[in-house]
């Protein structure tokens, strides 16, 4: 070894200034001498040298012990999946109980703050109530600023999350990474075995249910330290868990806006339709991890999924049709239009309308797609059939079939005290009461 001590205290000096992920292991310095430097030893040899080196860079820890549903640790971690025939990060909050070891993943493909709550609300629900403490890192979801000590200003919206599920917080002091050691080294764990080989999934969906039944083939591991599963020392620690509230809470952000003149509003680089009628209201944007909401007053207007793309016009046509019905002839030319992936059924009534009418049927199959704001898509699409069968397309048709079918579905599932038996009074009871009257000289 003598030729290439040098060579080794040299790359651990180098090593000071390197991101702390990306050292030498002494395999990999191995390798370097046998490549570089024509190294003949073998790994042993290596290794036994650099274990004399170590300990000028190691700290000494105490080992820890808690109870039952008192603690647990959460952080963020970063895989890679093919996500279709892309090769995407994905980032993945991770939680673990500290008393059992059982651990909760969830991918999501941000790491903003509705995330940071959805990821935590669904851990609470798989463990089935919530530890009494859940340690971080300075993370500036949680953190607006770190004080003297272990103190932290927390983020007003992160205190009314935990207020909501009366847990404690615990921050780890900066640039001690090892208070986090057992979310950290959970952080590793899923990289190599949930994550390897690399997922191929559809959907964040898809890849989140994989991710769940390997979270439930852990359970039969050992917990470091014990002679039980996971989840044996997790059925003793269920029940110290704090209970689950009885109304979850809404793990989003909220933004009050105004539409532009295109019935469009902007949020996060994005623009969202909403119907034209509430063009100049004043509304409110509820921007949850999978879905956008937007809401005038306390009733909500528009729903569409949440793209994280930019620059991009999320269209709904519904939104549109009062004004196309005004003018049919922007029909061919309408974007929401041409981003409507038409069902079967609508493309057949519009062809079979067109050619009854010769043509210019746009205005009259645009009536009939504005009934079901009033009857529902569900009704609309079952009318539509059978005007089709009976081969009547035709707006008119349609809307007695919407009609009748909205009658009769009212009947069926009216309550029971809207269908109560009317008794009629027995009016012989009146002769009765005159007869006495007369008999007894009254009146």
């Amino acid at each position: 070894m003598d030729p290439f001590k040098a060579i080794i205290e040299r790359w651990l000096e180098e090593d000071k200034s390197q991101p702390k992920k990306q050292r030498h292991t002494a395999h990999r310095i191995y390798t370097r001498l046998v490549g570089e430097h024509n190294f003949t030893g073998g790994e042993r040899t290596v290794r036994q040298y650099i274990s004399r080196l170590k300990p000028n860079f190691q700290e000494m820890f105490i080992p820890l012990e808690f109870d039952p549903g008192a603690d647990a640790q959460c952080d963020w971690g970063v895989a890679f999946v093919y996500m279709g025939d892309k090769l995407v990060p994905v980032q993945v909050l991770c939680m673990k109980l500290s008393y059992s070891g059982k651990p909760f993943v969830m991918a999501f493909p941000t790491q903003r703050q509705e995330a940071f709550f959805e990821g935590q609300h669904q851990a609470f629900n798989w463990y089935q109530g919530i530890p009494a403490r859940v340690g971080y890192d300075n993370l500036t979801l949680a953190v607006q600023k770190v004080l003297r000590g272990r103190n932290r200003d927390e983020q007003q919206a992160f205190i009314a999350f935990r207020s909501h599920y009366l847990f404690q917080s615990h921050f780890a002091m900066p640039r001690h990474p090892q208070e986090q050691g057992r979310v950290e080294s959970l952080v590793g764990y899923m990289r190599r075995n949930y994550f390897v080989p690399v997922p191929r999934v559809k959907s964040f969906e898809e890849l989140n249910w994989m991710l769940l039944e390997r979270l439930s083939e852990d359970d039969r591991r050992l917990v470091p330290g014990k002679e039980i599963s996971i989840g044996e020392a997790w059925e003793q620690e269920k029940g110290k868990l704090l209970p689950l509230p009885r109304i979850s809470y809404r793990c989003c952000i909220s933004r009050p806006l105004k539409a532009n003149h295109l019935s469009l509003v902007n949020f996060d680089n994005n623009r969202y339709s909403i119907p034209v009628e509430y063009g100049i209201a004043k509304l409110t944007l509820q921007a949850y991890v999978w879905r956008v909401e937007i809401a005038c007053g306390d009733r909500v207007i528009a729903t569409h999924e949440r793209c994280y793309e930019k620059g991009q016009d999320i269209l709904n046509i519904d939104h549109y049709l009062p004004l196309l019905i005004q003018r049919p002839g922007a029909f061919p030319y309408a974007k929401p239009v041409r981003q409507w992936k038409m069902p079967e059924v609508y493309r057949e009534f519009l062809e079979a309308l067109t050619k009854r009418v010769n043509g210019s049927g746009v205005r009259e199959f645009l009536q009939v797609m504005a009934l079901g704001r009033t009857y529902g898509k569900e009704n609309l699409e079952q009318a539509m059939k059978q005007a089709l069968s009976e081969n009547r397309a035709d707006a008119e048709r349609v809307r007695q079939l919407v009609n009748r079918e909205n009658c009769s579905s009212s009947i069926s599932t009216a309550p029971a005290m809207y269908q109560v038996r009317v008794i009629l009074p027995d009016l012989s009871r009146f002769d009765e009461l005159r007869l006495a009257t007369v008999s007894g000289g009254g009146l």
